[in-house]
């Protein structure tokens, strides 16, 4: 049995997700997020994303993380600048646990579980719903993007570049 976690990036809610099983088979799965306060400066948030997910990955001991690659959009550089900064954390939250770590842009996460690149957040949702055969929304997005990459993860954990360890 394999345990993955998948972390889908934000400043305001970071979506965290842990899968067990192997291969293509779904043994069990839970979600959820880190959320901070837009009135905290932005070191304490980033802090508390950082010792949220080290407690997680502390006590879930995963095999492996995915992560969602950051992306710049050009009308708000800002917004990949810090997108860019949480990232960092949770980077060094899976490097200070010895987990190996893997980043996926979040097209092909999309194309992987719905089949196109451009698919929007709730025909991602959608598609992790009825993987998981999972009765209700999963909400908010950033849960179920976390879900969406942690079953990415999963699926591929046999590939010869996932099972060698960090340098």
């Amino acid at each position: 049995m394999i345990k993955v976690v998948g972390i889908d990036p934000g400043l305001a809610s970071t979506g965290v997700a842990v899968v067990n099983g192997k291969g293509l088979t779904i043994k069990s799965y839970s979600y959820g997020i880190i959320k901070t306060s837009p009135g905290y400066k932005i070191s304490d948030r980033l802090d508390r994303i950082f010792t949220k997910l080290s407690l997680l990955l502390s006590d879930e001991m995963p095999d492996f993380m995915v992560v969602e690659d950051v992306f710049s959009v050009e009308k708000f550089p800002q917004s990949g600048i810090t997108l860019g900064k949480v990232t960092g954390v949770i980077l060094l939250a899976g490097c200070r646990e010895n987990i190996p770590v893997m980043e996926i842009p979040v097209r092909e996460a999309k194309q992987v579980l719905t089949g196109s690149g451009s698919a929007g957040k709730r025909q991602l949702e959608e598609s992790v719903r009825r993987r998981l055969k999972h009765p209700d929304p999963i909400k908010p997005y950033h849960a179920s993007d976390a879900l969406a990459l942690a079953m990415i993860g999963l699926f591929r954990w046999d590939n010869e570049l996932l099972s060698k360890p960090n340098p």
